[in-house]
């Protein structure tokens, strides 16, 4: 698997976390699927980070963007 896929779609569950946290939040839960969620966000943005030999940085995670949607959306 591409290791731009794996890093946007890391970046893209971890912001998915933040309603699951706000509707928990508001409804006096225990905010169990986002923390599931950040889990997985974490676990996807550290084997990407893991197999970049030279890693992201942070001027780059636009045109990482923009490539990964390009390549498998365009």
């Amino acid at each position: 698997m591409d290791d731009d896929l794996v890093f946007v779609t890391g970046i893209v569950v971890g912001v998915l976390t933040l309603p699951s946290l706000l509707s928990a939040y508001s409804e006096s839960r225990p905010p169990r699927a986002a923390a599931i969620l950040v889990l997985i966000s974490g676990v996807l943005i550290t084997v990407a980070l893991s197999r970049k030999t030279n890693g992201y940085a942070i001027q780059d995670i636009p045109e990482v963007f923009m490539s990964v949607f390009n390549r498998y959306l365009g």
